[in-house]
């Protein structure tokens, strides 16, 4: 209904009756995805729910003070449904299980079509991996009609799962607590491995053996996470991803088919003349009572103003951060372009996450996976050359990262062009650290992600919007650009300013530009980045 984007600039609130249906947790996993849709916040009303749940995790002062409070502020007033900007009804009478994917959380699919959908399809039909939990879906009820499927499934006669299949629990506490119920033991019965409370096979996380990675073999995997963006998972741009709730991820866990229709369809029990159907899980939104499970928190440091960092010069995992240099006057002059980023480019196509993951504390060296898998409109898209780039200079094509530097260390400043969305996906700050890291200045695109535009931000980079979407197309290889109106004194909240293109023809052409900077983000931009402004307002500068 509103896609990946649909959500920017709103904030979504639910109501109406089928709100009291859903634990916590529930709306907890919700509002958690509610950044796909690219939405400011999402909200529920006050529940009974919420304060179950409150109670259960030792907070029962809390649901104390908001059950008295939950008429008056705490659920919507009456009428209030005539003053929403746009309302959408979810009649969940109706409403069936989804799958979607792949390569983006948004090509969605209702169950009963999938089937078809498939088979018009070039997806590989045979599950190669199947996955449950990670920060979303991962909650004890989660887990808790995971567990329910498997036993009606051992039951029957299936005593393990057809593919490999793995959980990760949402939280210490959530894994301690499905750890003393048996729920755990019964996942690793059926043939599950329980990962560690992390990210994990979401970004990428795993040593994966089971395909040709690097031969780019084309398969199929299911999750519960909430992204699916193309190569996330293990790098491998052919992996075709489709999420789901985590009771579906189950079932294709033991059918090994992503055709399987769970409610219509059932598996053959080997040895026997029986056949499972699935029947719809019980639903348990608490524990008895949640388990603690080991506590790693370390207090920091009152007062660290004193102490050193040391790190080994020799190490390619940590690097000392130096602070990013203030505004340059005329940094935007002349400006070559880096690239031109053709469709969808999410902050995993910007700065992808699995192995790279060891070089988080080193900026130079996981600097040298920016843009590794982005699509450029100079090079036709050709999917062999993502990642790679024309320099601007000599008109060889390199890795982008290699490019960047290059005009880093020459003290070239240049820019990047974007499409629709640009920065979709993770709040990941990597993505913003390296441009800037690299020597680029301003990201212009048809449209941001939220997130990442504010992290751009923080990092002294400048996004813009281009006011007429159109424009993309008329950017051209080898053009250089400059933006006028953006120096100390001339750019101001919602004041525009001006693209001018010189072209290889010798030709010049203005494009309007938007931007979404308030008094204090500007501040952030002549200071070099949020960081430098804070630290010169706590020194009194």
């Amino acid at each position: 209904m509103l896609t990946v984007s649909g959500g920017k600039g709103k904030v979504i609130e639910f109501f109406g009756p089928g709100c009291a249906g859903l634990g916590a947790t529930a709306m907890a996993t919700i509002c958690n995805m509610s950044a796909e849709v690219g939405s400011t916040s999402c909200i529920f009303p006050y529940s009974e729910s919420m304060g179950r749940y409150l109670s259960a995790t030792k907070r029962d002062n809390i649901a104390k003070e908001a059950n008295r409070f939950k008429d008056a502020l705490l659920t919507p007033d009456p009428g209030s449904e005539d003053h929403y900007d746009e309302i959408t009804e979810i009649d969940l009478d109706t409403l069936e299980p989804h799958v979607n994917g792949p390569f983006t959380p948004d090509l969605s699919h209702p169950l009963s079509q999938l089937k078809e959908t498939i088979r018009n399809s070039d997806w590989p039909v045979d599950v190669s991996h199947a996955m449950v939990g990670s920060c979303t879906n991962s909650s004890y009820e989660d887990l808790y009609k995971t567990s329910q499927l498997v036993s009606q499934a051992k039951a029957a006669g299936l005593s393990q799962v057809k593919v490999p299949f793995m959980v990760s629990p949402g939280s210490e506490d959530i894994r301690a607590t499905a750890e003393a119920e048996g729920i755990l033991e019964s996942l690793r019965d059926a043939g599950a491995v329980i990962l560690s409370n992390t990210c994990g096979p979401c970004v990428g996380q795993w040593d994966r053996t089971d395909v040709d990675v690097k031969g780019r073999e084309r398969n199929t995997v299911v999750s519960s996470f909430n992204r699916n963006f193309v190569a996330r998972h293990d790098s491998n741009p052919e992996t075709c991803s489709f999420v789901t709730s985590p009771e579906m991820v189950t079932a294709f866990a033991y059918a090994g088919r992503i055709d399987f229709n769970p409610i219509s369809d059932s598996i053959a029990v080997e040895g026997t003349n029986s056949r499972l159907r699935f029947t719809a899980p019980n639903s348990i939104e608490l524990p008895k009572a949640f388990a603690a499970g080991e506590d790693l928190y370390q207090a920091p440091i009152g007062n660290a103003a004193h102490l050193a960092v040391n790190i080994d010069p020799r190490s390619d995992r940590l690097q000392l951060l130096q602070p990013f240099k203030p505004w340059e006057i005329g940094s935007t002059q002349d400006m070559p372009i880096l690239i031109k980023v053709a469709g969808k480019c999410t902050t995993d196509h910007i700065s992808p996450a699995g192995p790279w993951y060891k070089y988080r504390g080193h900026l130079e060296n996981i600097s040298n996976n920016m843009l590794l898998a982005a699509s450029n409109a100079f090079l036709s898209g050709d999917s062999k050359l993502l990642g790679h780039t024309v320099h601007p200079l000599d008109g060889g094509t390199n890795v982008i990262h290699e490019v960047a530097r290059d005009l880093r260390d020459r003290s070239i400043k240049w820019c990047i062009i974007g499409d629709w969305n640009y920065g979709e996906g993770s709040s990941r700050e990597h993505a913003a650290l390296e441009p800037r890291y690299l020597g680029g200045v301003a990201i212009i695109v048809r449209s941001f992600a939220r997130i990442h535009e504010t992290n751009l931000k923080k990092q002294g980079m400048l996004p813009l919007t281009f006011a007429d979407p159109a424009d993309y197309d008329r950017i051209a290889m080898g053009d250089r650009v400059t933006l006028v109106g953006v120096e100390e004194g001339e750019m101001m909240p919602e004041k525009q300013v001006v693209l001018r293109v010189q072209t290889q023809e010798d030709t010049t052409w203005e494009s309007k530009l938007n931007h979404s900077y308030s008094e204090r983000q500007l501040k952030w931009l002549r200071a070099g980045s949020a960081l430098n402004h804070i630290k010169e307002t706590i020194s009194g500068k």
